[in-house]
């Protein structure tokens, strides 16, 4: 007997059958890019999930187990499925279940023959629960733990830890090398209200989240100078949380909800035109609350109101009249790297490109491979540092090879990894966001 899908959150069967096999997805697929293998593809996976789903391999695979967390989720795959298959719900259904598994919970009682996954290392779980039971759970945790590193790295004692060779004996060199710097600033809602410059056009709400609240503090405050410029009075609302993109990606389907639900109540009415993210991953995330809470009755119209009003910053600047009369030159070669999650999850290409297009004496160079993951994907660069450094590096020479000076993006784990690819070859080129350069661009105008 094998260890099948069980108890909640099982993989649709109907979004497994709806794969044919056709094999479109291959080209976009990032893994198969890197490894040419078939198990490493979307219907690689789902034929995997497939077989689980039928009994013929059970969740204590091996291969099925790898290739569920191979996969970086970037969902290039959807954007370009004929049959329109719902490959990312499907995946983090399957990654729920191993974790169910690993618990125990999906097998009580436990049938014959049958026993829960081993379970993860008491460290790993111990870590599992402070990070997303604690710090992405509870904003005020997650800041104060930024104070902490913005302390740790201005006070010098980072520069110690570095230079004494302390962090490569504990092995946590590479991993320490990952930690953005806090900015000086942080955004913190407490129900401000910023008012619109000029005449009032819109008034929108905007998501703090937990990264970008800390570490991208500057393109919070470099989206609400521009949101000013084009007519926008800009609410923080109190309350919200992190949006729950992580605990979804990493199989704590539940820990998802939650957060959703706190973010649902946290922004209802306010009465606003529109809830705006600056956050690629945040915002395919709340866009996608209402099929999270499908099966919540309690919720579910709550949550679908809710996801309805979101919008990416840049897919709202562009549909609403740029105010382009205020934009002073900004004589710059920019290379645009699309987000995964801007570019598939919400299928946003055009609006990007059009914004750094009205910049004056801005030039757009075109990458290859452009809209490739990148291979951040939330902590997928330190789950799998060995092929997000692959994909790093892959995407940062397609940059390169623009003649660019600056490499734009929209989501703050691309900037890290891309600004940590540079690092590492030395080369002296900024990575900025959209909103950045449109306020800098506002500010010489």
């Amino acid at each position: 007997m094998t260890l099948r899908f069980r108890g909640k959150d099982i993989p649709d069967d109907s979004i497994i059958a709806a794969c044919v096999r056709c094999g479109l997805c291959l080209p976009s697929c990032p893994t198969y890019c890197e490894t040419s293998l078939e198990a490493s593809s979307p219907r690689g996976r789902i034929s995997l999930m497939k077989a689980v789903s039928e009994g013929r391999i059970g969740l204590d695979s091996e291969v099925f187990q790898e290739q569920m967390y191979q996969c970086l989720n970037c969902r290039a795959c959807e954007a370009v499925c004929p049959s329109g298959v719902a490959y990312g719900n499907i995946l983090e259904a399957s990654r729920a279940q191993v974790e169910q598994a690993r618990e125990g919970s999906l097998l009580l009682p436990v049938p014959p023959g049958l026993q829960p996954l081993r379970p993860l290392p008491w460290w790993l779980r111990l870590l599992r629960r402070a990070v997303f039971g604690g710090l992405f759970f509870h904003l005020g945790w997650f800041r104060a733990f930024s104070h902490a590193l913005a302390l740790y790295q201005r006070s010098g004692i980072q520069a110690v830890a570095r230079k004494s060779g302390l962090l490569r004996w504990m092995g946590m060199h590479d991993l320490e090398a990952m930690l953005p710097p806090m900015s000086r600033t942080f955004v913190i809602p407490q129900g401000q209200i910023y008012r619109a410059q000029g005449q009032l056009r819109f008034t929108v709400a905007l998501l703090s989240g937990c990264i970008m609240s800390t570490a991208f503090a500057h393109v919070h405050e470099a989206t609400v100078r521009v949101l000013q410029r084009n007519g926008c009075d800009i609410i923080i609302p109190p309350d919200q949380q992190c949006c729950g993109a992580l605990h979804l990606h990493s199989g704590d389907l539940e820990g998802g909800r939650s957060l959703a639900r706190r973010n649902i109540a946290a922004f209802e009415g306010l009465g606003v035109d529109a809830i705006l993210v600056n956050a690629a991953g945040c915002g395919s995330t709340l866009k996608e609350y209402g099929d999270l809470l499908h099966g919540d009755l309690s919720w579910h119209q709550r949550a679908r109101h809710f996801s309805n009003r979101v919008k990416d910053v840049h897919e709202f600047l562009a549909n609403i009249g740029l105010n382009r009369a205020d934009l002073g030159p900004l004589p710059l070669r920019v290379a645009y790297q699309e987000p995964c999650h801007l570019a598939h999850a919400q299928r946003i290409t055009a609006e990007p490109r059009m914004l750094l297009r009205a910049i004056p004496r801005l030039h757009l160079r075109e990458m290859r491979e452009s809209a490739l993951c990148c291979g951040s994907a939330g902590v997928y660069n330190i789950t799998h540092p060995e092929m997000a450094q692959q994909l790093g590096s892959r995407k940062v020479s397609h940059a390169l090879d623009t003649g660019a000076e600056v490499i734009a993006t929209a989501n703050p784990g691309c900037a890290l990894q891309l600004a940590g690819e540079l690092r590492r070859r030395g080369k002296a080129i900024a990575v900025r966001s959209i909103v950045e350069l449109l306020d800098e661009a506002y500010q010489r105008g």
